[in-house]
């Protein structure tokens, strides 16, 4: 019966458009990483809380990525205080969850980890899709100082780089397993490095890639092709470094 009373948080209407950035990240279900759990750590170091959780939520639940004084690695999302955070950019801090009306009925607040305080900071992307939050919770009623606000806000940033760089590692291999070449091999000249496509012509590597996969590039001179090819430039260079040093 007690189910009856859960005030479960709205879906909000982007609610496909983040599920679809939260799943580019592929990351639910994978093992602890360190990087993550340093992050809750020092969020539950710097707010004193025995609970500091990095939560994604889901469809029908939120997975903890990282957790700190939590033995379980999900809950249903009906019950989740991080689906009420995910709807405003602004941090969700709950000073006494048996005082408000969305939680006082919640399994989690009437029985284990009997939350009371919650702060809640989002994971918000660069399109504005907050994905889930960093989170720390206590047994007992209190509130979070500006200066611990201020970590967990700068600790929820550092979390979502994280996602941001491994969403860019995923999608350089992706692009490198889309090469179209036979036997999954480049062919490409001893002397020049061009690469021969399938009809037999020769492109640079830039351009040979460009075309079959979503890689981009940006381009410089090395320093030996300097100078080989502008070594008055190089010779400048060098004096400068020296007169610097």
């Amino acid at each position: 019966m007690l189910l009856l009373f859960i005030k479960a948080a709205p879906i909000a209407d982007n609610e496909s458009e983040r599920l679809k950035a939260l799943h580019e990240y592929r990351i639910l279900g994978t093992t602890p990483e360190q990087s993550y759990d340093d992050i809750t750590t020092i969020a539950s170091e710097t707010c004193h809380t025995p609970i500091a959780l990095l939560s994604l939520v889901d469809a029908d639940r939120q997975w903890f990525k990282s957790r700190v004084g939590l033995e379980a690695d999900e809950t249903p999302r009906d019950w989740s205080f991080c689906a009420h955070a995910i709807l405003s950019p602004e941090p969700l801090i709950v000073q006494d969850a048996l005082s408000d009306d969305r939680f006082r009925d919640n399994p989690l607040v009437k029985g284990d980890p009997k939350i009371r305080l919650y702060a809640g900071f989002p994971l918000q992307n660069h399109e504005d899709h907050r994905i889930g939050t960093l989170c720390v919770i206590d047994r007992e009623p209190r509130d979070l100082s500006a200066s611990q606000c201020k970590i967990m806000e700068a600790l929820a940033r550092q979390a979502v780089a994280f996602l941001e760089l491994r969403k860019r590692s995923i999608r350089l291999l992706d692009s490198v397993s889309q090469i179209e070449s036979r036997n999954g091999m480049i062919s490409t000249c001893s002397y020049c490095r061009k690469a021969k496509d399938d009809r037999g012509l020769w492109m640079h590597l830039d351009q040979y890639l460009s075309q079959r996969t979503s890689l981009s590039f940006s381009h410089g001179i090395c320093d030996s092709c300097m100078e080989e090819h502008f070594p008055e430039v190089a010779e400048v260079w060098k004096q400068e470094g020296s007169s610097k040093s």
